[in-house]
């Protein structure tokens, strides 16, 4: 692989973080373009970002290791003042996001939720193949989960088990800021790590290339 093809993803060092080794020769700490990085530091002084950075850094520090995930929402949502909490969630998943919203609610927010299938939209209707309803023919509408989310204007949304694509048009639509409480894996019970902890072992097929 080319230097210049190489990025942080390649690094084994991580001088980036505790400064106590030699930065790799490719390093973009290195090689920062000072545009970029002025232009992203330059972000930080907007009230909201400035606000949700420190909330972040303060939730990370003050109970490190100790919270769990909910836990770690909650504790950002009361630090950035949001009152009204949107779980976007898949209708597989709604069990778990009723648990969390009572969680939620005995922690006093107010809590609206939408599920992935409202509005019962056949997946044809947006030109989705006919074969792709082997697994249901309604579609997943991430993005009238986030308008819906929107016009009940949330403080800070949730996403419980969307699927892989449609958080991301959750994301993208979603006026108010998001995290996320659960990845979708539907074979490693929503641990999707689990397969690199085992790429290699269990799941080194993950490492063969498609043409192996």
């Amino acid at each position: 692989m080319k230097k210049e093809d190489m990025s942080c993803i390649d690094c084994a060092v991580k001088n980036c973080n505790k400064m106590d080794k030699t930065y790799p020769d490719f390093c973009l700490t290195t090689h920062m373009d000072e545009e970029v990085l002025n232009e992203a530091m330059e972000c930080y002084n907007e009230d909201e970002n400035r606000k949700v950075t420190i909330a972040a850094a303060e939730v990370e520090y003050e109970n490190y290791c100790k919270h769990t995930r909910v836990e770690e929402i909650m504790d950002f949502a009361k630090k950035i003042n949001a009152k009204k909490i949107g779980i976007a969630t898949c209708v597989g998943l709604l069990k778990e996001s009723r648990i969390l919203a009572d969680i939620l609610r005995r922690h006093g927010f107010e809590v609206y939720g939408v599920a992935c299938k409202a509005g019962t939209q056949k997946k044809t209707s947006v030109g989705i193949p006919e074969c792709c309803e082997g697994v249901g023919v309604n579609m997943c509408n991430p993005i009238l989960q986030a308008k819906l989310l929107n016009k009940a204007k949330t403080d800070l949304n949730v996403v419980v088990g969307l699927c892989v694509g449609h958080d991301s048009l959750f994301y993208k639509y979603s006026e108010a800021l998001t995290t996320t409480a659960v990845t979708k894996d539907r074979v490693l019970g929503h641990n999707p790590v689990a397969a690199l902890y085992t790429a290699d072992s269990y799941y080194s097929k993950l490492k063969k290339s498609e043409e192996e």
